[in-house]
């Protein structure tokens, strides 16, 4: 008797916990397994949105590691979204894949950075310019992600130029022109801004300016680097979900 009241128990306590999980079909949020099996869980990207992704190639290999979870970031995205990958690497913009409503073919369009001097442009806001000729003004929510180490050296480098360099100035023209907010991850390079936190100043000053003055976001740990992109892309994710309910 004591072991078929216990067994009635059991079922009513399971019948209990399965009713109180949500069962609605449109939740947003998403699971993500990490290389270590910790599971971290971040909201959707709500709404479509029209995203070019540039990346500089002469970032440290610390970004390599950082592949999996931008794919998995665009895979994430809503159906509808156009994405397209580069790599600004010495001195031009390297298209992996142009804007595609295919999010798995951008995902996999992703590689690992060369992490070299020899790939390592003047300053990546020429190539910045070139993305954003790409992109058609009259959408509705149009984005640039640029994780780079934001180091304009094209024209020296010294205090008097940092986040006031002439092709900043243009990105920034360009981008608000076309309607479109850059967002910036910070990660340094294997030149200066690897070796120097002054440097690393200066081009965390001008993704910073960049991002804030086309409607975007910066996002940097200190000066010394990152551990990874994971808090980056949640904070990413929120804050593209809140610009866009303020809008509509």
């Amino acid at each position: 008797m004591f072991y078929r009241k216990l067994s009635v128990f059991a079922a009513a306590l399971v019948l209990a916990i399965l009713a109180s999980v949500p069962t609605n079909a449109n939740t947003r949020t998403t699971t993500i397994f990490t290389d270590s099996g910790s599971e971290i869980r971040n909201q959707r990207v709500l709404h479509r949105i029209n995203l070019a992704i540039l990346i500089q190639d002469d970032l440290t290999s610390q970004v390599s590691n950082e592949v999996r979870a931008t794919a998995d970031f665009i895979r994430s995205l809503p159906k509808g979204s156009r994405v397209m990958v580069g790599y600004i690497t010495t001195g031009t913009l390297q298209v992996r894949q142009p804007f595609t409503t295919n999010l798995e073919a951008a995902a996999r369009s992703l590689r690992m950075v060369r992490s070299s001097t020899f790939a390592s442009p003047f300053n990546p806001y020429v190539e910045v310019v070139d993305a954003l000729k790409r992109f058609d003004s009259t959408s509705s929510q149009n984005a640039v992600l640029l994780i780079s180490d934001g180091l304009d050296t094209s024209r020296g480098f010294d205090s008097s130029s940092a986040g006031r360099t002439m092709d900043l100035d243009r990105a920034i023209k360009h981008a608000n022109s076309r309607n479109v907010a850059v967002y910036t991850f910070y990660a340094p390079s294997v030149g200066l801004t690897g070796s120097s936190r002054l440097a690393a100043s200066y081009g965390q000053s001008s993704l910073n300016r960049l991002a804030d003055e086309t409607g975007g976001r910066a996002f940097f740990q200190g000066s010394t680097g990152f551990v990874t992109f994971d808090s980056y892309f949640k904070n990413l994710t929120r804050i593209l979900n809140e610009q866009n309910s303020r809008a509509s």
